[in-house]
């Protein structure tokens, strides 16, 4: 890859983040890459750029560690906790438990999340218990998805109006034989799923008393779109 390799990832090679960082995670950057990348520069206006960013070898220790302590990386944080000696902020252990939580959602296991999840806030709880709803409607289980509303999710929108409005938009998801043409028709898509499950991933790691939103990403990302793009 030329010169590129020599400064791609500010010399974390020393702590082998490349080896670190497997297919699962530069998949996870490159993708928000894509989504955030709004101008080309050359190899030139990068490598200037570069050398004018200073940066301690603890901080970007850190972020690193924050970043895939975040994305629930747990082998490649436990790794880099032993080769670079910088400790995560909280047990490595829960991450697995987090991870399943947030897994769970995203196959759509609502009830299962709903298990794993304890002393959570009363809008996340509640939300998961929409999805559920919105599970059981995807399912076809009309009856069951009736009676599920109006005894779990009525009383909670009794006592919040948002969860009224968001409860009443969910059930008219039941009028329509064809969803597609449902103005709501998007709660029953695959990103609803995705959005609930982030959801409860944020929550999980502000109970915690960790950063729900890694600030090394967009630098990650960055630093990951040059070197990809110079590697072709």
């Amino acid at each position: 890859m030329g010169n590129a390799a020599s400064f791609s990832f500010i010399g974390c090679e020393k702590h082998g983040l490349r080896d670190l960082l497997n297919d699962d995670v530069i998949l996870s950057i490159s993708i928000r890459a894509q989504a955030t990348s709004k101008k080309v520069i050359t190899k030139e206006e990068w490598e200037k750029k570069l050398n004018d960013v200073k940066i301690r070898k603890e901080d970007m220790n850190k972020l690193v560690m924050n970043f895939l302590v975040t994305e629930g990386y747990v082998d490649a944080a436990e790794k880099f906790r032993m080769e670079s000696g910088t400790e995560p902020d909280i047990d490595l252990a829960t991450i697995t438990d987090r991870m399943a939580v947030k897994k769970a959602v995203q196959c759509g296991n609502v009830e299962d999340a709903i298990e794993k999840v304890n002393d959570l806030n009363p809008e996340l709880f509640f939300h998961l218990q929409q999805q559920r709803l919105i599970e059981l409607i995807r399912n076809g289980k009309v009856e069951e998805a009736l009676e599920f509303a109006q005894e779990e999710l009525a009383p909670r929108g009794e006592e919040n109006q948002s969860f009224l409005e968001e409860l009443e938009k969910t059930v008219a998801l039941l009028a329509f034989e064809d969803v597609s043409n449902c103005p709501v028709g998007e709660l029953l898509d695959i990103s609803q799923r995705l959005k609930t499950a982030s959801e409860v991933n944020a929550a999980i790691l502000t109970s915690q008393s960790h950063e729900k939103a890694p600030p090394m990403i967009p630098l990650l990302a960055t630093i990951t779109t040059l070197d990809l793009a110079m590697e072709w």
